[in-house]
């Protein structure tokens, strides 16, 4: 889909030049009609045809103005549409792991038992583990690491046991992650002072 798009905007921009190039030659091929003619009329003739010249060209310039409008229209929308759709692929790859949790759900129902339920769950847990890491997701390592603003989130401070512990994460709260290294979100910690 990525290249389709290249080749779209690249059609587009060559479009876009090919108009220029078409607006600049007529005007040449205007300018040097009027020259040759202008030797043969008189003032009033010849102020007639620079105003008729004008009004051509302002003609033009309005047609091609109006033809980049509806470029840059057009162009936000195809943004528009893709971003809606950037998802897609994801949701995709995530569903038959949905799948997975509505049978386990109605597996333990059915069942009422709980070992065979908290078993299926982690099957599916990691089904949809592998699934993320395939789409990029990978996530931080924290506790135990030195605290770093850039990559966590201090949620409290707590006393460290130890001197070593100092300005370290000791414990997190919530899980940060990557998206092919880019931070998608970042980790809440638990940093010792």
């Amino acid at each position: 889909m990525s290249e389709h798009k290249e080749h779209q905007e690249e059609v587009q921009d060559q479009d876009a030049a090919a108009a220029q190039e078409a607006t600049r030659e007529e005007a040449a091929a205007g300018e040097s009609h009027t020259q040759e003619a202008e030797g043969d009329l008189s003032l009033d003739d010849q102020l007639s045809a620079k105003d008729k010249q004008l009004e051509e060209l302002k003609d033009k310039h309005l047609r091609l103005m109006a033809e980049f409008e509806n470029f840059k229209r057009r162009s936000v929308r195809e943004k528009m549409d893709m971003m809606k759709n950037a998802a897609k692929d994801t949701m995709t790859a995530l569903l038959p792991v949905l799948d997975d949790f509505d049978r386990a759900r109605k597996a333990a129902d059915d069942n009422d038992k709980g070992d065979l339920f908290a078993e299926g769950m982690g099957l599916v847990y990691k089904k949809l583990y592998s699934t993320l890491e395939q789409k990029g997701l990978k996530p931080m390592e924290t506790n135990g690491e030195a605290f770093d603003p850039e990559l966590h989130e201090a949620v409290t401070e707590i006393p460290a046991s130890s001197e070593e512990q100092k300005g370290k994460i000791i414990d997190t709260v919530e899980k940060g992650y990557w998206l092919n290294d880019k931070i998608i979100r970042h980790a809440k910690v638990v940093v010792g002072k």
